[in-house]
């Protein structure tokens, strides 16, 4: 199942005006905050990534072309929240929703996973399954785990005074990346 972004987050894991502290930015220049939640944005894209965990929580959709033997479902977003709507295809295009006693999710799983019990098989072949799901730590910055949040802060720092320099092989400062590599998943 390839995950296909719907929406999300609606804030950041570090404000702005937590960022501009740890910089040691003191004025209120609005292309300066501008640059500073650009970066926040960006290196929280880069620790997700390199974390394959969700931050904060965002909306994805995944399609299958049929149910997997067994009936467990491995969705490559974490940590989830909830699974929100799952809808099947018939051959004439026409979508029934699974009825939510259907199937089961298991969120404590790595990755999480969907059990579907005795939902039926799609007419479609090509993504004749959709499912909807929403994935992160929670709706606030609180709820991301401080060391993430500390990996986003040293990633910006890290461009911020690095502006215009190459930043060379290195994706993540080592600081960084050590902060965010107990939370790696492996890919599947």
């Amino acid at each position: 199942m390839i995950p296909i972004f719907i929406s999300g987050p609606a804030v950041e894991p570090v404000t702005l005006g937590e960022m501009k502290a740890y910089l040691r930015v003191d004025d209120d220049d609005v292309t300066q905050d501008d640059l500073v939640a650009g970066l926040v944005k960006a290196a929280r894209l880069m620790v997700e990534a390199a974390s394959r965990r969700g931050l904060i929580e965002q909306r994805w959709r995944g399609g299958l072309g049929c149910w997997p033997a067994g009936g467990a479902v491995l969705l490559p977003i974490s940590p989830l929240i909830a699974v929100d709507r799952i809808t099947v295809a018939d051959l004439s295009g026409g979508t029934s929703e699974v009825p939510a006693d259907a199937f089961e999710t298991d969120a404590l799983c790595d990755p999480p996973r969907i059990l579907v019990g005795d939902a039926a098989q799609p007419g479609k072949t090509r993504n004749g399954i959709s499912i909807e799901l929403r994935a992160g730590y929670g709706t606030a910055p609180e709820a991301v785990p401080a060391t993430l949040k500390l990996a986003i802060r040293i990633l910006v720092a890290h461009w911020f005074e690095n502006r215009g320099d190459a930043i060379g092989e290195q994706i993540l400062p080592p600081e960084a990346l050590a902060l965010v590599a107990p939370f790696q998943r492996v890919r599947i």
